[in-house]
């Protein structure tokens, strides 16, 4: 320990730190001086140094002074910073290679991600110089604040827990990489929606190439409005080109700092868990780049647990001309010349296995390695370990914003807002975030089974989208506002029994889409009077025929029938009492068969029922040979239309109810939104933990209540009653009533039992006697002195029987006597009062 301590001031000598400047100490550094005096909460290797790491510290010492010698131009090297006990440690020892128990951070992508949202970034302050001070990963993940180093010194040590050949970078990077500015970027989510897009985008081109395709019929369009519309899409081409040109001309200053600036990352080599090329990791982001990508602009060193490598390429060009041979030492230069790399690791083990063998075949002795002269010790820092809590927590506090080129980003923990929500994506019209275009939100684990809400600010209509197990079957509702007549737009799963998918209201109008039924109706068209609109509240009207105007029904093909009877649609008339019915093409044909009925009126006070003539029908066949119907078809057919007519009144009616239900329900669940807490979270655990211990209470107090009741004779009679807690004068007298009552049952029921018992010893003294009568010729002595005993025993028996009987009867009688007349002549008691 005085070892470093004194190396430590000749460094501080060699800098030419004056005192002034010692004074000057950071937020950062008042940390530290707060965690020194709680040093005895640390292990001992977070407060001292092993002989092996003062050895170290020492060959880093040696090499940092050559490196400055050599090259008097370039930075000092990050070799040896202090931990958060104040104690310095090498810096591939505070790497820690650490495999979790969780799925999640099996690869590189869980990993990154991870650390990303768990930690918060704390700037380097200069941000051109390395940080004196780094802590351990234990202690970055307490506090969720760090450095760009102790990002990458988290992610780098998890990466090599899970196999992979991961680096931590010192070196240079642009402005926004450094400072965790995306301001300038588009958002994830956002490329997401594009691609997604791009590829329906690419699947319908595709399909339009295949020229083995059916060619629809040509459509009759105008050329000048084709024109017009062209020009019309060029102009706002041309405007939003523009636009785009002004924004990017908008750039940012340029940095002063321009490669200058310090940042860490992530660097994963080929050859480990099937990494095809080498990639860059930025551990702010949790984002992976190209070893070519413009972002990183040099590196002065790299390391991990094994070993600490130099760069000793040109950088001129940035990191696209670099060559990571680490074995190469002109390219590379190791701190511990000699020491084992991964490469090495990995053959050393191949040729141990491979000696084994051959010694087990050959029945030598195994030699015995020489030890190295010199290999990095273990690491210092304790095994890190990540809770589930923590990756449900996932951002500091619970939540993270994240401001991208014309979006805002919200990300919550599951369970931390009371609606569900996990994510919130904002859209802006410009780059100051002050004019709104889009509201995107991601919910979970709602009893509504709402997934996602859209609201449209300039187009003023919102979108949500709910999970298959919604009331109602509703998969999605896109509407203005939730009103009476205001328009909304359903979708529904199929397996609804009407085979309903579709529905779109508009006001006046309502158009259905089915699928899958038995009737092959696939498509409604409603259109209502509007002067009468149909009203939330009012979900029981009757429906009158005047309400509707028209009715648009069309069917799929049902190939059992014969084209000319199979309709294809049919239109009613309701105001004009006329029914037209359509059917499907012929074979070999251009035109359908149509017919239209007009309704004979119904009979009334003044006039009796119309009568059904031919001229209330009209056909047209398009084969002249068949036969046309008489009127007796054509009048049950006119009453089969009719009675469908009724029917498609009456399911018009459902729908318009079922959407007032639907819109109602909505509004409701919005007032009081409700979570399912699963009890494989933590949060969800201790919920149920916490209403199991609830349940328990209840169950105690309930019991205790029983035995209470058990004991209180009154309790029987009171429970009949409403409010047991005050009675009033009724409810009193009718209690005494019923305990006299109950009184006399037992008195009653008291005086059966002796009653009972009496007439038993008669009968069986009666049976004994009669057993003498018969038998007394025949007995011996002995016989005849035990019958007399029996029957004196007996004899007293029932008199004792019947004097109690007699006793109990005038003793109880005079007792309820003096009960009733007690109640008549009493004076008001307390309950009588009330």
């Amino acid at each position: 320990m005085e070892t470093l301590l004194e190396s430590h001031d000749e460094e501080q000598l060699r800098g030419g730190e004056t005192p002034e400047e010692k004074l000057q100490v950071s937020d950062h550094q008042d940390l530290l001086l707060s965690l020194e005096q709680t040093d005895a909460l640390y292990p001992e290797s977070y407060r001292l140094n092993s002989s092996d790491e003062v050895r170290l510290l020492a060959v880093a010492d040696n090499f940092q002074r050559q490196f400055s010698h050599l090259f008097p131009d370039r930075k000092p090297l990050l070799l040896c910073p202090i931990n958060e006990c104040g104690v310095k440690k090498f810096v591939s020892t505070t790497l820690q290679p650490t495999l979790t128990i969780h799925p999640g951070l099996f690869t590189w992508e869980g990993c990154a991600s991870f650390v990303a949202n768990f930690l918060s970034l704390d700037p380097l302050e200069p941000p051109v110089d390395l940080p004196r001070y780094l802590s351990s990963s234990t202690s970055v993940l307490q506090r969720q604040t760090a450095t760009c180093f102790e990002f990458g010194t988290l992610l780098c040590s998890l990466l090599l827990g899970t196999n992979y050949d991961a680096y931590c970078v010192s070196g240079y990077a642009v402005r926004d990489m450094c400072l965790l500015d995306q301001r300038l970027q588009e958002c994830p989510l956002l490329d997401t929606q594009l691609n997604v897009t791009d590829e329906v985008v690419m699947s319908l081109q595709q399909q339009q190439e295949n020229k083995y395709t059916v060619r629809p019929l040509r459509e009759l369009e105008s050329h000048f409005v084709i024109q017009q519309e062209k020009k019309k899409r060029e102009a706002e081409a041309v405007l939003l080109q523009r636009q785009t040109l002004q924004e990017d001309t908008q750039q940012p200053p340029a940095d002063p700092l321009q490669g200058l600036r310090v940042h860490c990352w992530v660097l994963v080599l080929s050859g480990s868990r099937s990494v095809q090329e080498n990639f860059f990791i930025d551990p702010l982001t949790g984002k992976s780049y190209s070893t070519a990508s413009e972002s990183f602009l040099g590196i002065e060193s790299m390391w991990n647990n094994l070993n600490y490598y130099v760069n000793m390429q040109d950088c001129s060009n940035g990191c696209a001309d670099m060559v990571y041979d680490l074995d190469d030492i002109k390219l590379w230069e190791p701190v511990l010349y000699g020491a084992t790399s991964k490469k090495q690791l990995i053959l050393n083990v191949l040729k141990k296995k491979e000696s084994h063998m051959m010694s087990r075949i050959n029945h030598d002795d195994e030699e015995q390695e020489q030890p190295r002269a010199l290999e990095m010790p273990r690491s210092w820092v304790s095994y890190i370990t990540i809770s589930k809590k923590d990756l449900e927590t996932r951002w500091p506090g619970g939540q993270r914003t994240t401001r991208y080129r014309k979006a805002k980003l919200e990300e919550f923990s599951p369970y931390l807002r009371s609606d569900g929500l996990l994510t919130r994506l904002t859209t802006y019209r410009d780059q100051d975030y002050s004019e709104e275009f889009v509201v995107k939100e991601w919910y979970k684990h709602r009893n509504d089974h709402l997934e996602e809400r859209e609201v449209h600010k300039v187009d003023n209509f919102t979108t949500e989208r709910f999970m298959c197990e919604r009331r109602f079957h509703l998969l999605f509702l896109r509407y203005t506002h939730l009103s009476a007549d205001a328009e909304r737009h359903m979708e529904f799963n199929s397996v609804r029994v009407d085979g309903l998918v579709r529905r779109v209201e508009t006001p006046g109008e309502m158009t259905e889409i089915f699928k899958g039924r038995d009737d092959f109706l696939h498509y409604r068209h409603v259109i209502f009077d509007r002067h009468v609109q149909f009203t939330e509240a009012d979900v029981s009207f009757k429906a009158d025929e005047r309400l509707l105007l028209k009715v648009v029904e069309r069917f799929h093909r049902n190939r059992k029938k014969p084209a000319s009877q199979d309709v294809a649609e049919r239109v009613f008339l309701l105001t004009l009492r006329r029914i037209e019915v359509t059917y499907h093409l012929e074979d070999q044909r251009f035109i359908p068969s149509k017919r239209s009925f007009i309704k004979p009126r119904e009979s009334t006070e003044i006039q009796k029922e119309e009568e059904f003539t031919a001229d209330m029908v009209s056909s047209f066949q398009v084969d002249p040979a068949e036969k046309p119907l008489n009127r007796l078809t054509l009048y049950e057919m006119l009453l089969d239309l009719m009675m469908d007519e009724k029917k498609v009144v009456l399911q018009i009616k459902e729908s318009k109810k079922e959407v007032g239900d639907i819109v109602s329900c909505r509004q409701q669940e919005e007032r009081d939104v409700q979570l399912h807490f699963s009890p494989w979270s933590t949060t969800g655990a201790v919920r149920a933990r916490s209403q199991r211990r609830e349940m328990e209470h209840l169950a105690v107090e309930e019991q205790r209540w029983l035995q209470e009741k058990e004991e209180d004779i009154l309790a029987p009679l009171l429970i009949r009653l409403d409010s047991a807690e005050t009675l009033s004068a009724s409810s009193a007298k009718q209690l005494y009533h019923d305990c006299l009552a109950e009184f006399k049952q037992r008195l009653v029921e008291q005086a059966n039992l002796i009653q009972e018992r009496l007439e038993k010893e008669t009968q069986e003294l009666q049976k004994k006697q009669q057993w003498y009568q018969k038998n007394q010729l025949s007995m011996t002595p002995e016989q005849e002195e035990e019958y007399q005993a029996y029957c004196s025993e007996k004899t007293l028996q029932i008199h004792v029987a019947k004097k109690r009987l007699s006793m109990y009867t005038h003793t109880h009688t005079s007792t309820v006597l003096s009960h009733f007349l007690m109640h008549s002549y009493c004076s008001p008691c307390c309950y009588c009062r009330k």
